[in-house]
């Protein structure tokens, strides 16, 4: 969910954040058909560092720059295959879905906010071969186990 706290508007779409290398540099390049926001926090608060490219994306993308304070210092709807830099430095970088910026009813100085949406870890299943003395079968389901030598089930 994405806040615009001076005007009282919110965007309910899901959030993600760019807050490393590796996400930074993906982007939302290779997306098509974006419906969610992703929030690029910068290493620091600078114009070059907040120069965005378009190479690679799919479809266009509403974009929003703010200052550390989170405050817009520029906003556009950025077309493919180009490079953007704003108006003043920018700490973090607001990139999502076409309409974004009308339904916040984004302006200058706007103060912006945000809530990640709780990203869920792919699950692995793994296999656990446990040593011949455990049993769940006559316990409450509490184990305790003090070394791979010595087995003591508690509540027996």
């Amino acid at each position: 969910m994405i806040t615009n706290e001076t005007k009282g508007k919110v965007w309910h779409g899901p959030v993600r954040m760019a807050d490393t290398f590796f996400k930074r540099f993906r982007g939302l390049m290779l997306i098509r058909n974006i419906n969610y926001a992703l929030v690029f926090v910068l290493p620091a608060e600078t114009k070059g560092n907040a120069s965005i490219h378009m190479f690679f994306m799919l479809d266009d993308i509403d974009v929003i720059w703010l200052d550390s304070s989170r405050r817009v210092v520029d906003f556009k709807t950025a077309k493919k295959w180009r490079l953007y830099t704003p108006k003043k430095a920018a700490k973090y970088i607001i990139e999502g879905p076409v309409g974004l910026i009308r339904t916040l009813e984004v302006e200058e100085s706007d103060l912006i906010s945000w809530t990640p949406s709780e990203e869920k870890e792919r699950a692995v299943p793994v296999k656990v071969v446990l040593p011949d003395k455990i049993s769940f079968e006559a316990s409450n389901g509490v184990v305790m186990t003090e070394s791979v030598k010595e087995v003591r089930v508690e509540g027996n």
